[in-house]
């Protein structure tokens, strides 16, 4: 019988950032354990989107976050139905930026759509980077 609940989230996590750890504190705030699929560099480059940490280096990152128990590879888009099952997972956590993109895993699991924070993300960070280094 199974005692704990497993939360799952997927992402790029890259220039982590206080809307991150919210995400990730709230996702684990709804069960016992969270495993984040952190998506590889060659699977970043499929989407045609770059990190600027390594693969290696975001998940070292996110293992050091006391809300994260466990970190694996995401590495295509068509292994979540497989990683809910494999991993026993309970309810599945994405931004509210991707409400109804993964309604089908409700055939496994709960699927949850957390609103993201507000005044934070990953692009505006670049853009106000990219801005600095034009002044």
């Amino acid at each position: 019988m199974k005692k704990t609940t497993t939360v799952l989230t997927y992402g790029t996590y890259d220039l982590l950032h206080w809307g991150h750890i919210n995400l990730l504190k709230r996702a684990k705030d709804l069960g016992d354990e969270l495993i984040v699929a952190l998506s590889t560099d060659e699977f970043n480059q499929l989407k045609h989107k770059e990190a600027y940490h390594s693969y290696e280096n975001r998940k070292f990152i996110l293992e050091s976050i006391q809300y994260v128990d466990k970190v694996i590879p995401e590495n295509k888009w068509e292994q979540k139905v497989e990683d809910v099952i494999k991993n026993d997972v309970d309810i599945f956590v994405m931004g509210d930026d991707w409400k109804g993109e993964f309604d089908f895993l409700k055939e496994y699991c709960e699927v949850v759509y957390l609103d993201r924070t507000n005044g934070v993300s990953t692009t505006m960070i670049k853009k106000d980077l990219l801005i600095g280094t034009n002044a």
